[in-house]
C-alpha cells in the first residue's frame, strides 16, 4: 500500500511543499493529495495590486500539478482528527474523509477583525483574491461617479502600507487615509521611515498616527478618540489569524492557533503531522518566532519537506536555514523599501528605497511564482524509494 501523504492549503507553502515532495518522492511509493478550496493559485502577495485595478495572474492549480502524480482535491476543510489520521472536508458533492500517513498542514491565514464591530459586515479586506475583487469593484464604482470617492485603510503594518499607496498610485482621483494604531512605519529604520513618509505625501495619503478603531460602519469608521472618518470604503488590513482547525482537532498549538513544532517542521503532539506557512509557529535561527510573511513560508516548506523525505526514506535531515532578514515593501509600482533586520529582529540603519527597491522586490514575486509553476524542474531521473520501515523519530539523524 502506498503511503499517503496529504496537504491542506496550495498557498505558498503548501504548494510548494506539494510539488517538491512529488519532485524527490517515488510515486511507486507514495500518493500525493493537495486539499484547497479555491481552484486556483492566489498571488497573495500581490493581491493589493488586483484590488487597485492591476491584473494578476491566477494560475489554475490542476496546471500547476499537472504531470507531477499530484493529486488536486477541490474542497474545504472541515475538521482535523490527528488520532484517526483522517480529515474532513466539503465540497459540492457533500464531502467526505481522507485519510493519511502523512500530514502537512498549510491552511494559511485569515484577515483578523479583533473583535472590532462593523469590520465584518462593511470593511474590505486583501487577504483573499475574492475580496480582493469585491474592493475593486467598489472602487471602480467610486471612479465612475466621478466626483472621487474616500478610502480608509485601516493597519499600518505592511499590507495596510502597501494597500494605501497602490491605490493613491493607481487611481489618483481617491482620497485615501492610513490609520496607524501607533507610528507609522515603527519598526522600520529613521531613514526608511523618513522615505515612507514622503511617498504618502507624494502620493497624497492622510496619515493618522496614534490612531485606534473601535468600529466600522457603512460610510464612516469610528475612532477611539471621537473622531468619525467619513468613508465609502474601508480597508481592513489590522492584522491576520489562522484557522482553529488545527486547535480543535487537538493538535498543539499557540493561544493564536499556531501549530507547535520542533526544529523540522513536526508536530510536537503528532509526530506525522508537519505544519510549514502562516499555520506554524517555528522559532527561527535567531530564537524568536517567525513572522507570517512569504519568506518564512519558503524557509519552513523546504524544512519540511526534507524533513518528511528523510524520515520515509531512512536519510539525514538537514537544518534548513530559518531566517528572518527583513522586509521588502512595495510603494505603488515605482517605489519601495527595502529594510534588513539584525539578530534581535530590529532595523539596520541602512535600508535601499525607491525604483531599485521595487525591482527587487518585482523580482521577488516573479522567483516566487515561478518556483509554484515549475514543481517539477530539475527532477530527477532516479526518485527516492521509502524504506521498509519509514522512522517516525528519526532523531539521531537530523544534522547539528
Amino acid at each position: 500500500m502506498k503511503h499517503r501523504i496529504v496537504v491542506l492549503g496550495a498557498g505558498y507553502a503548501g504548494a510548494y511543499v506539494a510539488g517538491n515532495l512529488a519532485r524527490r518522492l517515488a510515486p511507486a511509493d507514495t500518493e500525493i493529495t493537495v486539499v484547497n478550496a479555491a481552484p486556483d493559485f492566489v498571488q497573495r502577495l500581490q493581491l493589493h495590486r488586483l484590488a487597485a485595478g492591476q491584473e494578476i495572474e491566477a494560475p489554475k492549480l490542476a496546471e500547476v500539478f499537472a504531470g507531477t502524480g499530484v493529486r488536486l482535491r477541490l474542497a474545504r476543510v472541515t475538521t482535523v482528527d490527528p488520532e484517526r489520521q483522517v480529515v474532513a472536508v466539503a465540497d459540492a458533492d457533500g464531502g467526505g474523509e481522507l485519510r493519511y500517513d502523512t500530514l502537512v498542514y498549510a491552511l494559511g491565514s485569515h484577515v483578523a477583525d479583533h473583535g472590532v464591530p462593523g469590520v465584518a459586515e462593511h470593511a474590505f479586506d486583501v487577504a483573499g483574491r475574492p475580496s480582493a475583487l469585491r474592493l475593486r469593484e467598489c472602487l471602480d464604482g467610486l471612479g465612475r461617479r466621478g466626483g472621487g470617492g474616500r478610502v480608509v485603510v485601516v493597519g499600518d503594518g505592511l499590507t495596510g502600507i502597501e494597500t494605501a499607496t497602490e491605490i493613491a498610485e493607481s487611481r489618483p482621483g481617491l482620497s485615501v487615509t492610513l490609520v496607524a494604531r501607533g507610528e507609522l512605519g515603527a519598526r522600520l529604520s529613521v531613514g526608511a521611515r523618513s522615505h515612507l513618509r514622503r511617498t504618502c505625501d507624494r502620493l497624497g495619503i492622510t496619515v493618522l498616527e496614534h490612531t485606534s478603531v473601535e468600529a466600522v460602519e457603512a460610510t464612516r469608521v469610528l475612532c477611539a478618540d471621537g473622531t468619525a472618518l467619513a468613508s465609502d470604503a474601508t480597508v481592513w488590513t489590522a492584522g491576520f489569524a489562522v484557522s482553529s482547525i488545527a486547535a480543535a482537532g487537538g493538535l498543539e498549538t499557540t493561544e493564536k492557533g499556531q501549530i507547535v513544532v520542533d526544529r523540522t517542521m513536526r508536530s510536537v503532539s503528532h509526530p506525522n503531522v508537519y505544519a510549514v506557512g502562516d499555520s506554524v509557529h517555528a522559532i527561527g535561527d535567531n530564537g524568536r518566532p517567525l513572522p507570517m510573511s512569504c519568506g518564512s513560508a519558503g524557509y519552513t516548506g523546504r524544512q519540511a519537506v526534507d524533513a518528511v523525505v528523510g524520515r520515509l526514506t531512512g536519510r539525514k535531515i538537514a537544518n534548513i536555514k530559518l531566517a528572518y532578514l527583513g522586509n521588502h515593501i512595495s510603494l505603488g509600482r515605482r517605489d519601495g523599501i527595502l529594510q534588513m533586520v539584525d539578530d534581535e529582529a530590529q532595523a539596520k540603519p541602512k535600508y535601499v528605497g525607491g525604483r531599485k527597491a521595487a525591482r527587487v522586490k518585482a523580482g521577488i514575486l516573479k522567483v516566487s511564482l515561478w518556483a509554484i509553476l515549475h514543481p517539477t524542474f530539475g527532477m530527477p531521473k532516479v526518485r527516492r524509494r521509502l524504506s521498509a520501515a519509514p522512522d517516525a523519530s528519526a532523531e539521531n539523524r537530523v544534522a547539528a
